[in-house]
Parts: C-alpha cells; sequence; structure tokens
C-alpha cells in the first residue's frame, strides 16, 4: 500500500486534468485507477461509445450489501471567455479560498471521496465505501446511467448513495428533473421577396419558441401546490437557450437549429410536457410541408434526468442529517445524479461541501473551511461503518 495523499494533494491533481465535457477525460480515469490500485483496491471503467471517456467505480471494504456509495462527476465547464486570475487548472488558494475550475463542482467532493479510500481501509470497515466517478454531467448527466447499470452487476448493493454537488454540507432531499432537445428546422430557401413560395426555418423556430414561452406562461398561472412550492422558482420551466441559422437577410432560412430544456417539479411528468411539446413539432411541421414537403422538423432527445423525490423513513437522507445534524428542508433546481441513482433503486440525497453559486463561475473557489468540513463530514461516516 502507499503512503495516503491528503485531501488537498488529491484536489490538486484532480484540477490539474483539464476534463472539460467536450474532451477525454481518461488522463484523470488513469491517475485515479492507479491511486486506488496503489492501496490494493480494483476499480472497474465503464467506457462511452466513442472510447474517449469512462466513468469508474470502485468497492472499499468487503464485498457486503448495505455501503455507502460517493458519487461524483468528473467533467467540468469551459472556462472560454472567463476571467481568470490564476490559471484555473492549478489549484490556488488565496483568503481562505482554493480557486480552480471544479473546485466546487465537483472535484472538491471527488478529491475527499478518494481521500477517504485509506480512511476506510484502515478503519476496517464492516459495510464497504463505494467509489462511483461520472462523465458527462456537465451536459445532461449522460455517464452514471450506465455507471450504475454496470455497479448492479458487478458490486454489492449499497444502503444509500451520496452525491456530492455542492450544498454547503446540507442535505438536499428533493431537485428538478430535466428533459433537453436538439430541434433542427429544415426550411426551403428563396429569395425574401417570394418569401411565400418558401418556408423559413427560422420564422417557423419561433413558431415552437413562442409555444415554449406561452407554456411558461401558463405554468406561472397555477398555484404552486405540495412540494413545488419549496422550490426557487415553485414551477417548472421551459428554455431554449442557444439558437443558430440563416445564410442571408434577403434570403428565407434553409436551417435553424436551437435547444430546447424544460426543468420540471417533482409531481409534474416530464414524459407528459415531452408529448405536448411533441404535439406542437407536429402542427408546425404539417405547415411548413403545406408549402414545401421537402421542409421538416427533426428533433432529438439529448438527455433525460428524472427528479430526485423525498420518501419517509429513507435510509440516505437519515444517514446524511445524523452526520450533519441538520434537520432542515432542502431543495434545489438543479438536476443532479441522485435522480437517476434513485431511479435505479438506490437510496439518495444530495450532500456536498461548497456553494453552487461558486459553480461555472470565472475564479471557482471553494472555501477552505467547508473543504475541511467535507472532511470531517466523510470521516464521520467512515465511523459508521466502521462501527
Amino acid at each position: 500500500m502507499t503512503d495516503p495523499l491528503g485531501a488537498r494533494a488529491i484536489l490538486d491533481r484532480l484540477v490539474s486534468f483539464p476534463t472539460v465535457s467536450r474532451d477525454s477525460n481518461l488522463a484523470l480515469i488513469d491517475w485515479v485507477e492507479e491511486y486506488l490500485a496503489g492501496h490494493g483496491v480494483a476499480a472497474h471503467r465503464v467506457y462511452d461509445e466513442t472510447g474517449t471517456k469512462a466513468a469508474l467505480y470502485a468497492n472499499v471494504g468487503p464485498e457486503v450489501e448495505g455501503g455507502v456509495v460517493l458519487s461524483g462527476h468528473t467533467d467540468v465547464v469551459p472556462v472560454d471567455g472567463q476571467s481568470w486570475a490564476s490559471d484555473p487548472f492549478t489549484v490556488t488558494e488565496r483568503d481562505g479560498r482554493l480557486y480552480g475550475r471544479g473546485t466546487a463542482d465537483m472535484k472538491g467532493f471527488d478529491a475527499l471521496a478518494l481521500a477517504a479510500v485509506p480512511w476506510a481501509l484502515e478503519a476496517g470497515v464492516k459495510r464497504p465505501l463505494q467509489i462511483a466517478l461520472s462523465y458527462d454531467e456537465e451536459v445532461g448527466c449522460l455517464g452514471a446511467p450506465p455507471m450504475i447499470e454496470d455497479m448492479a452487476h458487478h458490486l454489492p448493493m449499497a444502503g444509500c448513495a451520496i452525491i456530492g454537488e455542492p450544498t454547503m454540507l446540507r442535505p438536499v432531499t428533493s431537485h428538478k428533473g430535466t428533459c433537453g432537445w436538439f430541434v433542427t428546422m429544415k426550411g426551403f430557401e428563396v429569395h425574401s421577396s417570394l418569401m411565400d413560395r418558401g418556408v423559413s426555418a427560422i420564422m417557423e423556430g419561433a413558431r415552437l419558441i413562442d409555444w415554449c414561452n406561452g407554456m411558461n406562461d401558463r405554468i406561472r398561472a397555477r398555484t404552486p401546490e405540495g412540494l413545488a412550492a419549496s422550490f426557487d422558482p415553485p414551477f417548472s420551466t421551459v428554455h431554449v437557450g442557444v439558437i443558430s441559422g440563416g445564410t442571408a437577410p434577403n434570403i428565407t432560412a434553409g436551417r435553424c437549429t436551437f435547444s430546447v430544456d424544460i426543468r420540471v417539479v417533482p409531481g409534474d411528468d416530464i414524459a407528459d410536457f415531452e408529448a405536448e411539446f411533441l404535439d406542437k413539432v407536429a402542427e408546425i411541421e404539417a405547415g411548413m410541408q403545406a408549402v414545401r414537403p421537402e421542409a421538416g422538423i427533426e428533433v432529438v432527445r439529448r438527455s433525460i434526468v428524472p427528479a430526485l423525490v423525498p420518501r419517509n423513513g429513507d435510509p440516505a437522507e437519515e444517514l446524511v442529517r445524523a452526520l450533519t445534524g441538520d434537520n432542515g428542508t432542502h431543495v434545489v433546481s438543479y438536476g443532479t445524479e441522485a435522480g437517476q441513482f434513485q431511479e435505479r433503486g438506490h437510496s439518495a440525497v444530495v450532500c456536498g461541501p461548497g456553494d453552487i453559486a461558486q459553480a461555472h463561475q470565472g475564479d471557482e473557489y471553494i472555501e477552505t473551511r467547508q473543504f475541511k468540513a467535507g472532511e470531517a463530514f466523510l470521516r464521520r461516516l467512515i465511523d459508521r461503518l466502521a462501527a
């Protein structure tokens, strides 16, 4: 067994790997696998379809059920166009903060989870600690489902999963679900003076975007009920974040592409929203093809992430409340892999060090006291697994 690295040293190494979602994460995975092997822990990989990215998971301790999964993602968002006072891929400590891309979201938790491996081995845990590190969380939680499925075939079922997104170490028991689509409008180009003979992909796309605006208006007009009232905002939302298209001001656009995303409060059904959205797509497409049969709309689902729903007597919630002493009700409007763990039969909760407000920002940071509090949190967890 190698001498254990401290959590801060591990954080330095993880941040040094520029694992932006558009790029490979294999150099980081190689390092983690070597680190685990140095402690006598075997790791399993689950590659994506390109072979350039992989998730990794491992079981630390006895091969028995009832352990705890520590789940994090390895990818980070880009730094392009952001203002940084220091190298984003080098952890820099200033004024009680650790700056670097991913320090908050969420290599800080990943580092702590890996640092806990030798703690668990030294403590002789009676229930295992399971490490689960995914890819492509930032682009739709794409890497977790195949990883969770593979874990079910190779590891004993854990009693609960802690997803370490930054929550200031508060137990988050519910989050919104998300679904996203890429939309490609295929028009028919003519001179704009004869636009009635063509189909403008941009103008027809605007009909679908206006439907999104109308959907938001209808949702906001409802009175929030039940769990939805706890969220900020207390309703589901539809959003178009990226759009491009067109050739010239005097040509009806032959192509327009944009994204549509919906964030759904628990209690609303993603499938219902998707069905209504696709009905509107079919209606607009029929009008386009009445003018030019070649026109059309292509919709590709980018991702779907189920909501995390609180459950009475949930083991993960009870565990994290016992470890933190926090009995408050905490929900978040962003999605996480917790909903995917729960969907596949795990008791799941979101709890990790750092503030989500710092995620994705230039000069992203985690406070050193939060990082140290996260270490104390996991040491208490190890004590429970060893009891």
